[in-house]
């Protein structure tokens, strides 16, 4: 193989990631794991501020989502109704000279064993004939291993949510437009696992499904169907422009989400969930000029999708994609309902009273568009003609009794890939230059508050003052109980601010003698340094937590 190529930013984050607890190979001592990685103390921290920061976001935060905690291990014909088991596969070739395996669709570059922020380029030598290679990971449920026995580590969150949709529906006493939100780890038997944790075979995600009416439902309750462009005018325009009332089960703008109407379709909710995730970013660090929305070309999307839109993030490594935001129609619960044999649909009183009230050439046309989007699905699906025309017209049939199947908008993002992305947009350098000329470049990782993983460090001027460090340790077991804070004692007081810095911490508390009362005027106050710009601002212990509150959460 060729030489490694540089990378050298990634090269740099790489090692900061290591050397200061943020990120380590799995299994290091046996050589590691490819694909596999573990999160040190402050790794799980900003982790976990990031988890949590996205479920408050849209769980707590709404009235019309609820929360899903399901398990790894499922019924594998949850994974056939999904099409993983017969179509969730990569392209693999293997060479025969240096006996190496890798993706068909990914030959120029991999990898490089040894470093893996760098990328090798492959051997020239023959390749074997590309194949199928199923990505999921297969385990045995039982002590027989046999095909009865066959299971299957979960390839991604979604399923779970469709497969519980409706005892999530009934128990949580939602109505549709609702979601159900679950965060949780994943696995993909990837071929070539690459660009540090960007794609890994355990990693975890947070996902969205939310469900809306299908259009016809919207068209037959409202009259009308909101265009996308709607729902970006202010309020009184969009009243203006429609002939309905606000959706009873939506939220007011202090539940986060805008006085969404019953007129919305697909389209505008899609738009909706687009916006909504790139003001998370926004919130947690990531300004739109490092972020890109792709919107996928027909020819690119699922079979099943409408509209898919990544959210990319310009990686040092390329520009890659952090989130999908598609817009899925009612593949899911539909694939649910033949498989499992159980009904997936939902009862809508609104649309069965609407229904009997349209002119019946209304009626007749919203009927026609729902049986071929039925029809079509089946065909897809592989149903013959007659079985597909009879069952799409049951379906079709339904809308008068107030019945149809939800489709979904689905969020979906990585939480690996969202930390990286974190560590790479904080990461800074700034050389210093001393008064004898000598020069010195140390790293900041420019975190926002809400994510970073230590909120404050409380540090004494100096550890051999018992007073001093007595009331420190007030000062952090004060703030404790409200955020992580890091007591550090350490060395110079310029040292324990670089430290902290290259940890991300936002703010540092320092505890010095005019604490004590050396200028009376300044008794239980703290010096506050603040990371990004090193400005210090001197505040009272008893203003101390209620200052920094709002600032990290």
């Amino acid at each position: 193989m060729a030489g490694p190529k540089e990378n050298v930013l990634m090269e740099k984050i790489v090692s900061l990631c290591k050397r200061r607890g943020f990120i380590f190979q799995s299994s290091e001592i046996y050589g590691g794991i490819n694909g596999f990685w573990d999160y040190g103390p402050l790794g799980a921290e900003l982790k976990r501020n990031v988890k949590e920061l996205w479920w408050n976001t849209m769980t707590r935060q709404r009235d019309d989502i609820a929360g899903l905690e399901a398990t790894i291990i499922m019924h594998p014909q949850i994974w056939k109704a999904s099409g993983h088991v017969d179509t969730f596969s990569d392209p693999m070739i293997d060479c025969k000279t240096c006996k190496g395996r890798f993706r068909a669709d990914q030959t120029n570059e991999i990898p490089c064993p040894q470093k893996p922020s760098k990328m090798v380029s492959e051997c020239h030598g023959e390749k074997t004939a590309p194949r199928a290679f199923n990505l999921m990971f297969q385990t045995y449920v039982g002590p027989v291993r046999d095909e009865s026995a066959i299971a299957y580590l979960r390839p991604e969150t979604a399923q779970a949510i469709f497969a519980q949709f409706k005892n999530v529906l009934e128990t949580s006493r939602q109505k549709v437009p609702f979601g159900i939100a679950q965060v949780g780890k994943a696995f993909r038997n990837e071929v070539t696992p690459r660009n540090y944790t960007f794609r890994s075979r355990e990693f975890e995600q947070m996902e969205l499904e939310f469900f809306i009416k299908p259009d016809e439902v919207v068209e037959a309750i409202c009259g009308r169907v909101a265009t996308a462009a709607e729902i970006s005018k202010p309020e009184s325009e969009q009243r203006a422009a429609s002939v309905s009332l606000a959706d009873p089960s939506s939220i007011s703008s202090a539940g986060k989400m805008p006085a969404a109407r019953s007129d919305w379709g697909w389209e505008a909710w899609h738009k909706y969930w687009v916006e909504e995730r790139i003001k998370f970013y926004e919130g947690i660090g990531l300004p739109r000029t490092t972020l890109e929305e792709y919107w996928q070309k027909p020819e690119e999307l699922a079979h099943y999708a409408r509209a898919c839109v990544d959210i990319l993030f310009k990686f040092p490594f390329g520009t890659q994609e952090l989130e999908g935001i598609a817009a899925r129609s009612d593949f899911d619960l539909s694939q649910h309902e033949r498989f499992s044999g159980k009904p997936m649909g939902v009862f809508d009183e609104e649309l069965r009273t609407a229904w009997g009230k349209l002119p019946k050439e209304k009626s007749d046309a919203l009927w026609r568009r729902y049986y071929e989007n039925r029809k079509k699905y089946l065909a897809k699906m592989g149903v013959a003609e007659e079985p597909a025309s009879k069952d799409a017209t049951e379906d079709a049939n339904g809308l008068a009794k107030g019945q149809y199947i939800p489709h979904v908008i689905e969020p979906s993002a990585g939480v690996d890939r969202l930390i990286l992305a974190l560590i790479t947009n904080a990461y800074s350098e700034v050389t210093e230059t001393d008064d004898k000329g000598r020069s010195e470049t140390r790293v900041i990782l420019k975190f926002h508050p809400r994510v970073a993983p230590v909120k404050a460090g409380v540090m004494p001027l100096l550890k051999n003052k018992p007073e001093l460090v007595k009331k420190a340790i007030e000062v952090r077991d004060r703030l404790r109980p409200w955020m992580n804070v890091f007591y550090d004692d350490a060395g110079s007081i310029g040292r324990r601010y670089a430290r902290q810095d290259e940890a991300g911490t936002p703010f540092c508390v320092t505890i010095d003698f005019d604490t004590l009362g050396e200028k009376p005027e300044l008794k239980d106050t703290v010096t506050v340094r603040f990371r990004d710009d090193g400005r210090q601002e001197r505040i009272a212990i008893s203003e101390l937590l209620n200052w920094l509150l709002p600032k990290v959460r």
